[in-house]
């Protein structure tokens, strides 16, 4: 009698253990039917070699050539100089006409050139010396490609903050690591800098295609129920607006963009984006339910680490103004989602690859700009690099 009931009982904890180790999942809005041991295809790990070293430091010095700055002498052709300048045409302001801390190699035809009796622009600032504040006049050409200012004479003012000589092939010196390293002093300390920072670089490359390929096999198990109302509807419109956005760049209508960049009709794109939607918001639901029921959602400190960590990657200096540039909701179902996705990660089988496709699989074509510094990489512009002062009308 003693060993049925210890029998029985040992039954009763093994089918209690069977029921607490299901990997199932369920709510109101969706069914999970697995999210532990998902498979995913093997991301092999990328070492820094040698040569990748010295290839980006390579890189960096053709980017970056070694600049000292001239004291003793007024400038001469071949100098570069740092400028300030603002133009006007008969006392008028005209656009791309102003501009600080313009560097201009002098000699180079950057900017405009001699006309009839009116000398050009880089010669006049030949002769002048760090701090000369002064004015020039050049003449547009009659072909410039302004038309508005083609064969007009234009007054210069002008500030002269600095003369430097720039070599034509830098090598790599503890000058010039001191003049483009913020870490690192000498040549040794930024090879150990540059390894680090590749290193840290193929780690988050490995760690984003994992959690791509983990949320990708996450949403083959899904089961939608109903969505939340208004859900669906909020991120359908992100993509319509997105691309209403991004046709205005190209100064066309989103049917026209559409047509002629995307080859689409306007009915197959908003289908598309009906799909795009609804995918967006079943990952959304499924992470939501993981991170509720595994208790990951993170605590009010670390929620503020962690929008303070995106605000970094996305380029904001100020956590303020990125909560400005997107919004709370946004940036929590960006943290919950990654969260999860790392717990699935520890939990996933990496399975050798048959193919070159790394099976991220979770682009869902949602290209909508809205990524708060997330790996998933949907295009978060900044601004950085992409500033309106290159060939301005002062000449270039």
């Amino acid at each position: 009698m003693k060993k049925k009931r210890i029998a029985l009982v040992l039954c009763v904890i093994m089918a209690a253990s069977l029921v607490g180790c299901s990997s199932q999942l369920s709510n109101e809005y969706v069914t999970i039917k697995q999210y532990k041991g998902l498979e995913v295809s093997e991301v092999a790990k990328s070492e820094v070699t040698d040569d990748d070293v010295e290839n980006t430091i390579n890189s960096y010095l053709s980017a970056s050539p070694l600049k000292k700055e001239i004291t003793d002498r007024v400038a001469e052709t071949g100098d570069t100089v740092d400028i300030d300048y603002k133009g006007t045409i008969d006392g008028e302001a005209f656009e791309g006409g102003t501009a600080s801390g313009a560097s201009l190699k002098l000699g180079s035809g950057s900017y405009i050139g001699a006309n009839g009796d009116y000398k050009g622009f880089e010669e006049q600032i030949v002769g002048h010396k760090t701090g000369d504040k002064f004015d020039i006049k050049v003449k547009f050409p009659d072909d410039y490609k302004s038309t508005d200012m083609a064969g007009k004479v234009a007054d210069f003012n002008i500030t002269l903050n600095g003369i430097y000589t720039v070599s034509d092939k830098t090598e790599l010196t503890d000058e010039w690591v001191q003049q483009n390293s913020k870490k690192s002093e000498t040549v040794e300390e930024f090879k150990k800098e540059i390894r680090e920072n590749m290193e840290k670089s193929n780690e988050n490359s490995q760690k984003s295609q994992l959690r791509n390929s983990v949320l990708a096999a996450l949403d083959e198990q899904i089961e939608v129920k109903k969505y939340p109302d208004k859900d669906v509807d909020k991120e359908y419109q992100a993509v319509i607006d997105y691309y209403t956005s991004y046709a205005q760049q190209y100064g066309l209508e989103l049917d026209e963009f559409l047509k002629n960049y995307m080859n689409m009709t306007e009915d197959d794109f908003k289908a598309k984006a009906k799909e795009v939607a609804q995918n967006a918001v079943r990952q959304k639901l499924a992470c939501e339910l993981i991170a509720k029921k595994k208790k990951l959602e993170p605590d009010d400190k670390e929620y503020e680490e962690k929008v303070k960590e995106y605000a970094e990657r996305a380029g904001f200096s100020d956590v303020d103004a990125f909560r400005k540039a997107y919004d709370e909701d946004t940036i929590k179902s960006a943290i919950i989602q990654e969260t999860v996705a790392d717990y699935l990660v520890d939990k996933c089988v990496q399975v050798e690859s048959t193919s070159t496709d790394s099976g991220s699989g979770a682009d869902t074509g949602k290209d909508t700009g809205t990524d708060t510094g997330t790996d998933s990489t949907t295009s978060t512009d900044t601004g950085s690099g992409t500033t309106s002062s290159e060939n301005t009308d002062s000449g270039k």
